[in-house]
């Protein structure tokens, strides 16, 4: 097993069988001003634990979704290690990543604040951007990715409205444990030609709420215990 790349959260090793082995780890992301923030750039914090509490809401999440019937890099996972092994995908271009807003905060607050506020009610809203930590992973239109021959306009279509199927199947469940989904962040990339759902579920990519309050890290893993 050989060390491919050390990322923010997880390390990716190659396994001899052709598939890889995601190492969860407990670092996190922060903003500028050094606050915990699953939209952030740079790792900021360490909180220990949290590399198995993150794979704990993707294993839920991942089976969910291949259960659903629709195509993920998801192969299965080991809590007690904090690793999950996962089918290679070829990225589109060096990542590409969709945003599904379900409630104005975050980023998309800080864009248009003056024509929404905090906790507004989108429907389902969907913004992509390109993986680049230099640029700050700057957002990219339909036309421009087309254009620079990242994705075509079907393909387009396809990742939005596997996108927003995914995040109504995320965001019904935490409506049944009593959480709110305001956005989620999904990566996509290609398996066998076709676009499939990468990377992971954690607090890392998407925000929860509880009547009106951001929950942590470990608050949300809590909800994904075995009782």
């Amino acid at each position: 097993m050989n060390l491919l790349k050390t990322g923010k959260t997880k390390d990716v090793y190659d396994l001899e069988n052709g598939c890889y082995l995601l190492q969860f780890k407990d670092d996190t992301t922060v903003d500028e001003a050094g606050n915990l923030d699953p939209g952030g750039n740079v790792v900021g914090a360490t909180i220990a634990g949290l590399g198995k509490a993150s794979l704990r809401v993707s294993k839920h999440y991942f089976e969910k979704i291949n259960a659903a019937g629709m195509l993920t890099h998801y192969i299965d996972s080991d809590l007690n290690q904090a690793t999950m092994t996962v089918r290679p995908a070829a990225l589109i271009g060096k990542g590409l990543e969709v945003i599904c807003r379900l409630k104005a905060t975050g980023s998309f607050l800080r864009r248009y604040g003056d024509y929404c506020r905090e906790g507004q009610s989108l429907n389902c809203l969907v913004e992509v951007c390109i993986k680049d930590d230099g640029r700050g992973d700057p957002f990219i239109t339909r036309d421009t990715l087309a254009e620079l021959g990242l994705l075509n306009n079907d393909e387009y279509d396809a990742v939005k409205a596997a996108a927003v199927e995914m995040a109504g199947l995320i965001g019904g469940d935490l409506a049944g444990k009593g959480l709110s989904l305001y956005d989620i962040k999904l990566e996509f990339g290609r398996i066998d030609g076709k676009m499939a759902l990468v990377d992971e579920f954690s607090w890392g990519v998407m925000r929860v709420y509880r009547e009106g309050r951001w929950l942590q890290p470990f608050e949300l893993s809590r909800y994904f215990e075995d009782r």
